[in-house]
């Protein structure tokens, strides 16, 4: 007669450097799938002590004596807890074994660690850096559930065909994929192709556990998923929502014969989503644990009537409630009554706190403070950028009076072209539309508006401007963002040079200006705040170039 073995996807939100908390967490989280869903196995995420990245914490003296302890506490809980002590808790962590640091996963079952394996594949490359880091490990890790072998292996091993051979090679039926994969648009769909992938080539089912939750700029959207040894996903956990999630595996013959197979039987399959809803729901999820789990009791930001920070004010408020949102408008006297109705407009739909602090009379004390400094020069983007410093400073003193994070509300076109100004409209705490294209920004705020109205139509249809001059327009000083965003995009995401981007049938001289303006600004983009990656290659992690340096748009040696 053939087993059921009950395996829970733990797809969870742990808090990096908080190993206590984290530990109690797949306590609890133990408890619950054994009590609830009678689970024989626990697949927690890739580090999950720690969560994913620690990054320089993993340097930490006292790191390896937190993490021992931490794990002698889940092998005495499953020791002496009744209700788990036929449950099998596969676990991340780094670990030091002989004189190496290692990304390693344990299996603990009835108070003992009766297995660890040690990550094979260490990514170092876009956000990764975990050469840095760890040492590789060599060998499989195979252990048996109800006489069924099973085999281990964590995140970017899944990516190569190796280690899934060689745990299959030794007799695994059934592998433990334990994962902190970091969302991009179209990153869901390239998962599923590559675990059907996997599991076809080494024929053996794959289940795999993916983290969940913010992270500074890095996203984990979840996700989980079963498939069987034919590719098929029989199981699938949602995007963008923690909790746990049960996998039946079918165990075929009987331990006596030695020669088990298994397969996992058809569950919930989660339903897709559309690449705006997945890079909205990424960005909501990047406000929410930043702001949270950073302890702030809400946001402020500057609400201009225009459509960057109308998403952005829409962002928050499905991210942390009307309550914890004041927008503030300040408007100078080149700012349109289109653009003051708007604001007052968005901020009555969603119900937040609006103020209206206009910055005229600091600016004239500024100027009036210059204005010996300024004698004998012309009018230039001086004076537009001191517009914006004004609203800088009224925002940061919010910040301190009253304990709220600044959200800035510059895109990724604009960030690119340096199309922002520090100590302007560049302060606050995190940048929320940072990896977000201009182009993307429109589709997100009609996509936003078919859930519930949020945005103002008129926000939406009408050119964007800065409004720091009279009668301005975004095309004034650059082409249009559908152009634009292209452009950047061979540059940025593809690493095209300039001809390359020409011959892609763009004008020569736009290419190159834009090309240029994007390498002078990384000092801008060096000094600005950290925002949700959505893109394959997003800024500060992903892409790192030179402040300083002389690489020229174009040379004869390209």
């Amino acid at each position: 007669m053939n087993q059921l073995l009950n395996v829970v996807m733990a797809q969870l939100n742990p808090l990096v450097g908080d190993i206590q908390a984290n530990t109690q967490l797949v306590m609890d989280k133990s408890l619950e799938a054994s009590r609830d869903l009678n689970a024989d196995v626990i697949v927690f995420s890739e580090l999950m002590l720690t969560a994913y990245p620690p990054e320089d914490l993993l340097l930490r003296p006292s790191m390896e004596l937190r993490v021992a302890k931490a794990l002698a506490t889940l092998q005495w809980f499953s020791r002496e807890t009744p209700e788990v002590h036929n449950l099998h808790i596969v676990v991340g962590y780094p670990a030091v074994r002989g004189d190496k640091l290692y990304n390693m996963a344990g299996v603990i079952h009835q108070g003992e660690l009766i297995c660890e394996y040690a990550k094979q594949c260490l990514p170092n490359y876009q956000v990764f850096d975990e050469k840095r880091y760890f040492a590789e490990g060599r060998e499989a890790c195979i252990f048996k559930i109800n006489g069924l072998p099973v085999g281990i292996t964590i995140c970017e091993d899944i990516w190569a065909p190796e280690p899934t051979q060689q745990a299959a090679d030794l007799g695994a039926k059934l592998m433990l994929n334990l994962n902190a994969s970091p969302f991009h648009m179209g990153k869901a769909q390239s998962r599923q192709q590559l675990l059907a992938e996997r599991a076809q080539q080494s024929n053996i089912a794959v289940i795999y556990t993916n983290q969940f939750g913010g992270q500074d700029e890095l996203i984990f959207d979840g996700g989980s998923m079963a498939v069987d040894s034919d590719g098929t996903v029989c199981r699938s956990a949602p995007l963008f929502e923690e909790g746990l999630y049960l996998v039946e595996v079918e165990i075929n013959g009987s331990p006596e014969s030695g020669d088990l197979s298994c397969s996992i039987k058809l569950g919930e399959i989660a339903p897709t989503l559309s690449e705006q809803a997945s890079a909205y729901q990424a960005l909501v999820l990047g406000v929410r644990d930043y702001v949270n789990k950073n302890g702030f009791p809400g946001i402020a930001l500057g609400l201009s009537g225009g459509i960057d920070s109308g998403l952005t004010v829409a962002i928050a408020v499905d991210a942390l409630g009307k309550d914890r949102v004041h927008a503030v408008m300040m408007p100078f006297k080149y700012t349109s009554q289109m653009s003051l109705d708007d604001a007052a407009e968005q901020a009555k739909i969603l119900g937040i706190k609006y103020s209206v602090i206009p910055i005229e009379a600091i600016y004239n004390t500024y100027m009036a403070a210059l204005e010996d400094e300024f004698s004998g020069t012309e009018r230039d983007t001086t004076e537009e950028n001191l517009q914006a410093r004004c609203r800088g400073v009224i925002m940061m003193a919010i910040s301190n009076k009253k304990r709220l994070m600044v959200l800035t509300t510059g895109n990724k076109s604009e960030m690119a072209v340096g199309y922002a100004t520090l100590y302007g409209d560049m302060v606050g705490g995190y940048g929320v539309l940072k990896d977000t294209y201009k182009t993307l920004v429109f589709e997100l705020s009609r996509y936003r508006n078919t859930l519930s109205p949020a945005i103002p139509t008129r926000v939406i249809e009408r050119p964007p401007s800065a409004e720091l001059a009279p009668d301005q327009k975004d095309t004034d000083s650059l082409p249009d963002y559908d152009e634009l965003d292209q452009i950047l995009e061979f540059y940025i995401e593809h690493d095209y040079s300039a001809d390359a981007i020409v011959a892609q049938g763009f004008d020569k001289d736009t290419v190159y200006r834009i090309v240029r303006l994007v390498d002078l600004n990384e000092y801008k983009r060096r000094q600005a705040p950290m925002g949700a990656r959505i893109t394959p290659r997003g800024f500060g992690r992903d892409r790192r170039y030179p402040t300083t340096s002389g690489w020229a748009v174009s040379d004869k040696t390209q």
